[in-house]
């Protein structure tokens, strides 16, 4: 095994094989112990695009939330599932399937489109053109705005979804997606996540499709795999410890060393990131 493989692979806790029902449970109680170590929250909000991450984060939610429920007797516990389409959203069946398997307590609609559509205005009257990629930040971090927003009026904690897979790429907005209180599905690669959602009994579909941010306008539903250059098939093997060839290998870890600053937190003068 190469030595920057067993390094990232220590890094993001990922084991080679999994046992499904385990790594469930291991994912339900700890947001059952993260809610009960903080007594004033209440709820768990999470954002529901319709593709494998949310849907596996937000069945394992609301199992936890109802389990709370019953444990404690307390029914102000909810699990809110938040479509934050843009406008129209092609997919849209899918985030409606997906908050259908997850049995969601509350399911809320912010559409997103004004709120991104009035930043970049703004900005761009300073005579600057924001990108099509960079309007795609904005899209991801105001999706995060919307699920905070409902948190803090609800005593809630908002769940990420970052896992194994999407953590070594750093295939994710800073401060966008990859802002959240709690990311159940850390450790977990994307073959993994699949062998949850097939025992948990998700409908196949939504998580055989093509993974994609779908961020950009110009580019819509542009797959992960194309942007990434690399498979998940080999990000998988890559992470599990198995050997994948040598241009998938140098692919995934450049993008590791490029996106390092994504797992890092804010850096202040005592880091020695920087140096």
């Amino acid at each position: 095994m190469r030595a920057k493989q067993q390094e990232i692979i220590n890094a993001l806790k990922v084991k080679p094989e999994i046992d499904p029902n385990e790594e469930i449970r291991r994912s339900v109680e700890f947001l059952k112990s993260y809610l009960k170590k903080y007594p004033f929250l209440k709820s768990l909000v999470l954002g529901i695009s319709g593709g494998q991450d949310s849907t596996l984060a937000g069945k394992l939610a609301q199992m936890a939330i109802a389990e709370l429920r019953q444990e404690t007797g307390d029914n102000d516990y909810q699990f809110i599932a938040v479509r934050l389409p843009y406008g129209i959203q092609a997919d849209e069946s899918d985030a409606l399937e997906a908050i259908k398997f997850m049995d969601a307590d509350q399911v809320f609609r912010v559409d997103i489109k004004a709120a991104v559509d009035a930043a970049v205005k703004s900005v761009e009257a300073n005579g600057i053109k924001v990108s099509d990629f960079n309007k795609g930040n904005v899209k991801a971090r105001q999706r995060m705005i919307a699920q905070y927003a409902i948190a803090g009026e609800t005593g809630g904690a908002v769940v990420g979804t970052d896992h194994a897979a999407e953590a070594v790429t750093g295939f994710y907005t800073k401060f966008g997606d990859g802002a959240a209180d709690i990311t159940p599905l850390w450790r977990l690669d994307k073959r993994q996540g699949k062998q949850l959602l097939n025992l948990l009994g998700a409908p196949k579909h939504l998580y055989e499709k093509t993974p994609t941010a779908d961020l950009e306008d110009n580019r819509p539903a542009l797959p992960d795999e194309v942007t990434l250059g690399v498979t998940y098939q080999d990000i998988d093997a890559y992470l599990e410890g198995k050997e994948v060839s040598e241009k998938a290998a140098e692919t995934i870890e450049g993008w590791y060393r490029k996106t390092e600053h994504k797992r890092h937190t804010p850096i202040n003068v005592y880091d020695t990131f920087w140096k």
